[in-house]
């Protein structure tokens, strides 16, 4: 039975997001989801700039599993381009254990 998977410190608070292709109605396109992890790893490394080493301490993971998030992320957001998919970032969840999910 594989582990659970744990959430990393998502310090950015997303609101609900959808890109697509000009001009090409959304319910006609296929779509990649993004988890709020890897769109936090985006923001992290691409964004601010700040080094994998960094980021995964923010985030309270380890420097690998940023490592992973990060690629992931960049493959879905690379297949979306290409491929014109849309591009959606997955809800909240209504309820955050400890208040996961958002640091104030």
């Amino acid at each position: 039975m594989p582990r659970r998977r744990k959430r990393g410190r998502v310090r950015f608070r997303f609101g609900r997001l959808c890109y697509k292709p000009c001009g090409i109605p959304a319910n006609t396109l296929d779509s990649v989801v993004l988890t709020h992890d890897e769109m936090e790893a985006i923001r992290l490394a691409d964004l601010e700039g700040m080094y994998q080493q960094d980021a995964s301490e923010l985030m309270q993971i380890s420097r690998p599993t940023f490592s992973r998030l990060l690629e992931r992320a960049h493959r879905k957001v690379a297949d979306a381009l290409i491929n014109s998919k849309a591009i959606e970032l997955e809800e909240w969840p209504d309820i955050r254990e400890n208040g996961e999910g958002q640091d104030e």
